[in-house]
């Protein structure tokens, strides 16, 4: 397997992330609507502040039309009610208007004081089926507008989609230098252009490794393209036990009262449901064996009765810190993991795996500081 070479080869520690269940995403059984586990405030903040108390390091605050709630309001009232641990808001480009965006953002950013990141995403809107590539010119375009915002004194753009002359920036001007750090995850042409140009991490969903590894070649050569180089995360989710057989049999669990026809039904309701990455995530499904196994320790029965990440990582403790270390090996340093139910997962996974992992906030690697202040030494986690 080749592995591919990124700024951070060098670096020991990785960022270990959680989820917050913004969007309707949480079960004791999958595909089973359980009042306990809904979409609120009161549910999704227990779990945000669960995964600080375990010390994960960053938590994933996704974006959906259908269910749940809405992001930025949920990261607003989110730094008020932790201290330590980054937020990771996913913006859908394109739902609101780009420098509005960049003041939300900037505003957030000084509210965390620098915790905050960003997961770039580019999905059709409510009644919207775009083309792909204007949906990716759409994100380029508003990606290139924040980056003026965050950076400059005034704000010049003409593009395809948006066009602005001479708006000053004075409101927008984020907590960090230069900005937050951009997440972006893609499989077309167009997706991975736009990460190569101008983001910082590329995401991937849970594929067999081969398919990872070629992913991460994919992208690299476009960042080479453009003298930059990226961090490389992986979104999966995780069943641990104190054995591989109790995580087994958890999993079975999990799908013991899953019925096929609505769990079609919940992930063709997704906006990204005819994505490229969703496609993959189905043909892992069709390669794995009989009990869903696509490898070893990586079984796909989550995609079963949901859109997108749709792999879990299985195994006891050791197995599932083995499979950490071969994706690290890959050049992977970036993990966003989940679990159902999310809290007692959150804390499975605190008790057995996050304290033999040595773990990092990416925006420490890469130096960011507050606006006015210098930058610390990059080193290995530079961004260019």
């Amino acid at each position: 397997m080749t592995v591919v070479p990124v700024t951070s080869a060098d670096l020991d520690a990785a960022e270990v992330s959680w989820f917050a269940a913004l969007c309707s995403d949480d079960y004791e059984y999958l595909g089973v609507p359980d009042g306990r586990l809904r979409s609120s405030w009161a549910h999704c903040s227990s779990i945000l502040q669960e995964a600080e108390a375990q010390g994960f390091r960053n938590i994933l605050c996704p974006s959906s039309y259908q269910v749940g709630q809405d992001t930025l309001s949920f990261v607003a009232a989110g730094s008020q009610v932790t201290e330590t641990i980054n937020m990771l808001a996913a913006v859908r480009c394109g739902e609101m208007q780009p420098i509005m965006l960049a003041r939300t953002i900037a505003t957030l950013d000084h509210m965390l004081e620098g915790r905050l990141t960003v997961n770039i995403i580019s999905s059709d809107f409510p009644g919207e089926k775009a083309d792909s590539a204007f949906r990716y010119q759409r994100s380029r375009e508003v990606v290139e507008i924040l980056k003026q915002a965050w950076t400059r004194d005034e704000i010049n753009f003409a593009g395809q989609v948006y066009d602005f002359k001479g708006l000053t920036t004075d409101p927008a001007k984020p907590y960090q230098t230069g900005g937050p750090l951009l997440y972006f995850g893609g499989y077309s042409p167009d997706a991975l252009e736009l990460c190569g140009e101008h983001c910082d991490v590329y995401l991937m969903w849970p594929e067999p490794k081969e398919q990872i590894a070629e992913r991460m070649k994919a992208v690299n050569a476009v960042a080479e393209r453009y003298g930059r180089t990226l961090d490389y995360g992986l979104r999966v989710h995780v069943i641990v036990r104190d054995t591989e057989a109790e995580a087994r049999e958890y999993a079975d669990h999990l799908t013991s009262k899953l019925d096929d026809e609505l769990g079609q039904l919940i992930r063709e309701r997704a906006h990204d449901s005819g994505s490229l990455g969703v496609s993959h995530q189905a043909r892992a499904r069709e390669l794995a064996d009989q009990f869903g196994y696509v490898e070893p320790h990586l079984w796909t029965g989550i995609g079963r009765a949901r859109s997108g990440c749709g792999a879990a990582l299985v195994g006891s403790a050791d197995q599932v810190l083995s499979e950490i270390e071969a994706y690290r090996k890959m050049g992977i340093r970036a993990f966003i993991f989940s679990g159902y139910p999310h809290l007692d997962e959150c804390r499975q996974f605190g008790r057995l795996v996050l304290p033999e992992l040595k773990t990092c906030s990416l925006p420490e690697v890469y130096g960011r500081m507050p606006e006015g202040l210098p930058n610390t030494p990059l080193g290995a986690g530079e961004r260019r």
